[in-house]
């Protein structure tokens, strides 16, 4: 099984910085001055950071209608799913979505995941990182796997059960054949702590949570789930390079509720593209840890149809809800 990824450096996107303005607005008719982009997580966390540099991006672009981020948190990011599945297909209202909606689909906490919308833009690509507290024993990821392997089910490893963070153990498992022991965390704060203070020994990183702490000792870092190496780590090599065979990062895009007219969609895909090209957020975006490369509908969708497929099968395994 492999998850692709989709990293690309600022200096590769730089490339789409030509790209044509998007659809005029009078191609797609709106009932809207400002329409809103869902966001079904608390107001600083990481998938509103990034999308409010979109929407400052997109301000500055003299486009209408005008997008605005609204916060709906609570239920893991359903609340917030369930109010933009039912809101009118009329290009008035968009959905920030990662694989979370895979994972409280799969576990049966919600009926619908990506099907309930129709797919605007993929946009950005946080990989993750194999990290673990400064007090684990390895000093490398040949000595920390040789380990695991040989004490299988012992080692204590941070995730939210049935979440994308305990999803990367689960693809490594898979790959590797190694066994952790999983610890249950409601959140990345509370795992992050932990980790730090050592009552458990792994726990999943990225460049934004981990770097300060990866550069100051207080965290150790084995590998980064990515095809290449990030610029902001240059010495942390990618899990291929060890010979494992896997990628995992968290894809943030924008769908649209299901029926949404495709003129609407093509001009919001337009719009999302020639901001993902803006040098300013770019650096911005590179700062955060977090890779962006555009892609539109149709391959918005094909990634979704696969990634799907790839959640499941590790769902079934664990047993995990009803994997429709």
């Amino acid at each position: 099984m492999k998850f692709k990824t989709l990293i690309v450096s600022a200096v590769s996107v730089a490339a789409l910085a030509g790209v044509t303005a998007p659809t005029p607005a009078h191609a797609a008719k709106f009932a809207c001055s400002t329409a809103k982009l869902i966001v079904p997580w608390k107001a600083g966390g990481g998938t509103h950071v990034l999308f409010s540099i979109f929407e400052k991006t997109i301000a500055q672009m003299d486009v209408k209608p005008k997008l605005k981020v609204v916060t709906i948190p609570g239920q893991g990011g359903n609340k917030g799913a369930k109010e933009a599945a039912k809101a009118k297909p009329d290009g008035c209202t968009l959905f920030a979505i990662h694989q979370s909606a895979f994972t409280s689909h799969l576990n049966g906490r919600i009926k619908f995941h990506f099907d309930a919308f129709d797919p605007v833009a993929l946009l950005t690509d946080t990989p993750d990182i194999i990290g673990a507290s400064a007090k684990a024993p390895w000093d490398n990821y040949a000595d920390f796997q040789k380990a695991v392997l040989a004490a299988p089910g012992t080692v204590p490893t941070g995730a939210t059960f049935g979440s994308t963070s305990q999803f990367t153990w689960l693809q490594l498992q898979r790959k590797t054949g190694m066994k952790f022991k999983f610890v249950p965390f409601d959140g990345t704060r509370q795992r992050m702590t932990a980790l730090l203070s050592g009552a458990i020994t792994l726990g999943g990183l990225n460049v934004a949570s981990g770097r300060k702490y990866i550069e100051s000792g207080e965290l150790k870092a084995y590998a980064i789930a990515a095809d290449k190496r990030d610029p902001a780590l240059p010495n942390l090599p990618t899990l291929k390079e060890l010979g494992v065979d896997m990628s995992f990062s968290i894809k943030r895009g924008v769908v649209a509720p299901k029926g949404t007219p495709k003129a609407a969609i093509d001009y919001w895909a337009g719009v999302l593209k020639k901001a993902a090209a803006d040098p300013g957020l770019m650096k911005q975006m590179v700062a955060k840890g977090t890779g962006i490369q555009w892609v539109g509908p149709a391959g918005y969708q094909k990634w979704i149809d696969t990634s799907f497929k790839e959640f499941k099968t590790i769902a079934d395994e664990m047993g995990w809800g009803k994997s429709n």
